[in-house]
């Protein structure tokens, strides 16, 4: 019997029901169409394409520019079976070489790609005979140069149709504007139109947007007030640590989390802020991704966000539970003026990007001619101090380079250490019957990690120090020795951000920048700060003013963002001030200021507001200077 979706849900995700739009998206791809999914955040798009490839033979290909988020979801798979492998910068050659070979010839079920990788002649080739059920693109607005994350390497996507005309693509992406929409299908060579998508808006997420000069007191009467985990982003690592001092001097626990800290650290204050044991995790932007607790009560940004789309996104991490939560913004005039100083620090000259590209062969000591595919740990910090660079700029320099296929620059992300045997089991065996030293390390590796003779698997080091009880360095002593004896291929961990570069190198003269797109893109970046300051401005509802952003044009007041609650406010206040003076004026005539004065409650300007609206709708009467209530009301 043929598995259901929905059974395929319940045996590997122990679901017995799909979540809105899921279902509907399933049976798009099952029937071989192309199909563009938006959902919100915490909206389950993973689902949508684990479910038809589980459904079908072969295997699926999953593309993501977000290499953390790829680890977390290749675990994710394996820890329920599922065979599940990942692509990305930082790996060898021959590891790539052993993960293409299982996915051709093993039972991989899941093949995840930073999309730079794609285009390599050895995954390339590869594609072609592979049995490909779906081409899943996550984080699709990536492949529009109208979006808030324009990723060069995205652009080529529809290529994979060469390799595999009659597989459908499924792009899904949480953000993106009417224009968006219209390019992602336009640039994945979708046959026709075809997108499913969820509303926007989250009904339980309260956005508040509150100019406040004492931003650290406003966070901290909020934590206090709303109860519950949540989550304060702020705009570096300096100000993680900060903030998180500050809320632990004031009795919240808290805190930080940056991509400086080493991985040890990153997952223990993860999972003490997931089982909250932490209350208040504090930390730039690059925290959330993939991570799923459903008890945020609190995102507060204490800096501007660069753009609705990743505001939208990092606001919609709470209130995953359906419960209502407070996704809350605190600014002032230097911040404001800040968004408009980083979009110029975004487009530098092309002088500027050339001189960046020159400086960077230097540094990693490239000579002309040489570094075609070359990888290397970056450390962005010490390159611009060694070369007096400003860091902004630069970091949009090597976007710029990116975009015109210079080079590829993963994010900072924890790879772990792997190991792959070279030999077979009998040679390993007689290693170790002559290496009594060797002989406790070899046991443990092939009784703690399988596979370890057909593809790379990662180790953790400290975990064989203290099974073994020796010191960590000697393992990583030992392991480099049996790879020096080409018994086994071992990688170390990094969580350095990787380049690699893709051409060969040339005078910084001869080096082309695309100054068209880069006056296009500044276009797009102004649209979206100008989107930023429009609701940061807004007058009726902070919730329609996204939703109208992304193309949601008869969106209602949801009644619970600061503008809505400011306004019911206002209006039951005109109650109270009519109330009041219509009891005044039956009891006797008044003068205005007589009137005015006798008015307990509400603004001098509210009063005066209520009184020119009662007086216009003839509800009040004036007759010899005194104003009299018309009892015919």
């Amino acid at each position: 019997m043929n598995p259901t979706s929905l059974s395929i849900l319940k045996q590997y995700w122990g679901y017995d029901q799909f979540r809105p739009l899921q279902e509907e998206i399933v049976q798009s791809v099952l029937t071989g169409q192309d199909t563009l999914a938006l959902m919100p955040t915490g909206g389950g798009k993973s689902i949508c394409f684990q479910v038809p490839a589980m459904m079908q033979e072969g295997i699926c290909i999953v593309i993501s520019p977000l290499i953390a988020l790829m680890k977390d979801q290749v675990e994710r798979l394996r820890q329920q079976n599922i065979q599940a492998v990942a692509i990305y910068s930082g790996m060898s050659k021959r590891e790539v070489d052993i993960t293409l070979d299982n996915c051709i010839f093993g039972h991989i079920k899941f093949l995840y790609l930073a999309p730079e990788r794609l285009y390599s002649d050895i995954v390339w080739e590869r594609l072609k005979h592979m049995n490909i059920n779906l081409f899943a693109i996550d984080e699709a607005h990536c492949i529009s140069e109208w979006g808030y994350d324009f990723r060069p390497p995205y652009l080529n996507l529809s290529r994979l149709r060469e390799l595999h005309p009659k597989t459908p693509f499924l792009a899904l992406t949480a953000t993106a504007t009417s224009r968006v929409i219209t390019d992602i299908q336009d640039k994945l060579g979708f046959a026709k139109q075809n997108v499913l998508s969820k509303s926007f808006r989250r009904e339980n997420l309260a956005y508040m947007a509150i100019p406040e000069e004492d931003k650290m007191g406003r966070m901290l009467r909020i934590i206090q007030k709303t109860g519950g985990s949540g989550v304060v982003y702020v705009r570096n690592r300096r100000e993680t640590q900060e903030v998180s001092r500050y809320l632990v001097n004031h009795g919240v626990s808290a805190e930080f989390y940056h991509a400086g800290l080493d991985m040890e650290m990153r997952n223990d204050r993860q999972k003490r802020w997931s089982t909250g044991a932490t209350r208040v995790i504090v930390a730039t932007n690059a925290f959330g991704m993939g991570i799923d607790k459903a008890d945020v009560r609190f995102v507060i940004h204490l800096d501007i966000p660069d753009s609705l789309e990743a505001y939208y996104q990092e606001a919609g991490r709470g209130g995953r539970d359906g419960k209502k939560a407070f996704p809350v913004l605190l600014y002032n005039q230097e911040d404001r003026d800040r968004l408009w100083e980083n979009l110029e620090a975004a487009f530098p000259k092309p002088a500027f990007i050339q001189e960046v590209y020159h400086h960077l062969c230097n540094f990693f000591q490239i000579a002309y001619g040489a570094g075609l595919d070359v990888v290397f740990s970056f450390d962005i910090v010490e390159f611009t101090k060694r070369y007096k660079l400003a860091i902004l700029p630069t970091l949009s320099a090597l976007k710029f380079l990116e975009r015109d296929g210079w080079l590829s620059l993963s994010e900072a992300v924890f790879i772990p250490s792997r190991i792959n045997f070279d030999v077979d089991y009998q040679e390993l065996y007689k290693f170790q019957v002559q290496s009594a030293k060797y002989d406790p390390l070899i046991k443990r590796l092939l009784r703690s990690y399988g596979g370890v003779f057909d593809l790379f698997v990662p180790i953790n080091e400290y975990e064989l120090a203290k099974a073994l009880m020796v010191p960590y360095q000697e393992i990583v002593t030992m392991l480099k020795a049996m790879q020096q004896m080409e018994l086994l291929t071992y990688v170390a961990k990094t969580d350095e951000p990787q380049l690699q570069f893709l051409r060969a190198r040339i005078d910084r003269k001869n080096l082309h920048i695309d100054t068209k797109f880069i006056r296009e893109r500044r276009e797009v970046k102004e649209s979206q700060t100008e989107a930023i300051y429009r609701y940061l401005d807004a007058k009726d509802c902070r919730s329609t003013q996204l939703l109208h952003y992304f193309g949601e044009k008869n969106a209602q007041h949801c009644g619970v963002c600061d503008l809505c609650l400011m306004r019911a406010h206002r209006g039951d206040v005109s109650k109270k001030i009519k109330q009041q003076i219509r009891e005044l004026l039956l009891a006797q005539p008044l003068t205005l200021h007589a009137l005015i004065d006798g008015l307990t409650m509400g603004s001098e300007k509210a009063k005066l507001e209520v009184f020119r609206e009662l007086l216009d709708d003839e509800q009040i009467l004036l007759k010899d200077n005194l104003y009299y209530w018309n009892v015919g009301f």
